[in-house]
């Protein structure tokens, strides 16, 4: 079978929304992290679950939670440890298997389990991670590494068996990028591949600027660059401050996500001259008054399987600055200069103040970027997402036969 015969995007076919399905479906979530703060993966199956929560009873196993939505229940996995972080996954996955092992119809997993009859992949594989280009001498020593490594032979055990065939097993890929790789490092997998990106809100109680920026305590007449993860290394925050330093002193940097990696780059900013440029904010529950706030977003990430957080500064009708397709998922969706400017290197500090710059002094260029990434934002819904995850619970639901009569284990 080929990758073109499984792969569906989004756009090809018409917004509808999860159904009325006479079946009301009894389903499990597991993901370790249940916070809208936790990142695009935590965020992409919060608002799945948030779509399909009145239709289909849905319970929510998680370590951490920070997130409540009518009819939804929540069990909350203990942490006998979180050191070594390989002994925790591999514990989430024997308390979440006991837990759901039967009274569910369907069980979706987010997180490296051997179980579930959804996988949906987030992450760029760690075979791949390990294996990928490596030939003669260096794959040996990269197998000698793995062979020797508790933690690496524990993830890669995991993550073989959440790959294994099954009859009824779905495995989803978040960007069409990502299951083309999936099929390359897991051939065995490619029958029960499908693609399903990420959906966004459409913006509300929008603020203006000014307002916006008071709010987050901005200054009212800089020029604002908005930076958005929780990995701000492998996201590009280095080269992000390199290329400020060569931009104009009136334009600052807006960071926002993990607080933890806030003191590195700080010092980072103060050995670059540029400590009253950097506004370091750290998590934000509503991320929509930012997008408000500032003028363009930089994304030059190193590596991202989708970006959710393009997405969702498009839909805001802001400029966007990203990384090429090699780099970044949605970027193979994207067109340069219709709807973004696209980095040929995520590390050229030199291309990216350019293209940041053409935004802040090219009237046409920020208005055309604006109104096509508002366009291709509109393409994109978190109903449509539901309804083809709900298309695919109804198939195995149907095809397994199973009975979820009994109690929901506690």
């Amino acid at each position: 079978m080929k990758i073109e015969e499984i792969m569906s995007f989004d756009e090809s076919l018409p917004l509808d929304k999860p159904s009325s399905s006479p079946k009301r479906l009894r389903i499990a979530v597991l993901n370790r992290v249940f916070s809208p703060t936790g990142g695009g993966a935590e965020r992409y199956s919060i608002a799945l679950v948030e779509q399909l929560s009145a239709l289909h009873e849905i319970h929510v196993y998680a370590q951490e939670i920070d997130h409540s939505c009518p009819g939804v229940k929540y069990h909350r996995i203990s942490i006998p440890t979180r050191k070594p972080r390989w002994l925790n996954q591999f514990w989430f996955g024997v308390a979440t298997w006991w837990a759901t092992r039967r009274g569910f119809d369907v069980v979706h997993s987010h997180e490296n389990t051997w179980h579930g009859d959804v996988q949906t992949i987030h992450v760029l594989p760690m075979k791949y991670n390990l294996f990928n280009g490596c030939e003669g001498l260096r794959l040996a020593v990269r197998w000698l590494g793995a062979l020797t490594s508790p933690r690496v032979l524990a993830y890669l055990a995991m993550e073989k068996a959440r790959f294994a065939v099954r009859a009824g097993k779905k495995v989803v890929a978040i960007s069409p990028s990502l299951l083309d790789l999936l099929a390359q490092v897991y051939p065995s997998c490619v029958p029960m591949l499908t693609a399903i990106s990420p959906g966004v809100h459409r913006p509300c109680n929008l603020l203006p600027a000014p307002v916006a920026r008071l709010a987050l305590g901005l200054p009212l007449t800089s020029r604002l660059i908005a930076f958005v993860a929780n990995d701000y290394g492998k996201k590009g925050l280095g080269t992000l401050l390199k290329a400020l330093a060569v931009m104009p002193p009136d334009v600052k940097v807006v960071v926002v996500g993990n607080p933890i990696h806030i003191k590195r780059f700080r010092e980072h900013a103060v050995r670059l001259g540029l400590d009253t440029r950097v506004f370091f904010l750290g998590h934000l529950q509503d991320v929509s008054p930012l997008y408000q706030a500032v003028d363009v977003m930089a994304h030059p990430t190193l590596e991202d399987t989708f970006a959710m957080v393009v997405l969702e500064a498009m839909a805001a009708g802001l400029p966007v600055v990203v990384s090429g397709a090699r780099y970044c998922g949605i970027t193979c969706l994207l067109d340069e200069g219709v709807n973004a400017l696209i980095l040929t290197s995520p590390t050229d500090d030199r291309e990216l103040a350019e293209k940041l710059m053409l935004v802040f002094n090219n009237a046409d260029t920020r208005k055309t970027l604006g109104e096509g990434a508002r366009r291709f934002a509109e393409s994109w819904s978190w109903p449509h997402v539901a309804a083809r995850y709900e298309r695919l619970y109804l198939e195995i639901y149907r095809a397994s036969g199973r009975k979820a009569s009994k109690p929901v284990p506690t």
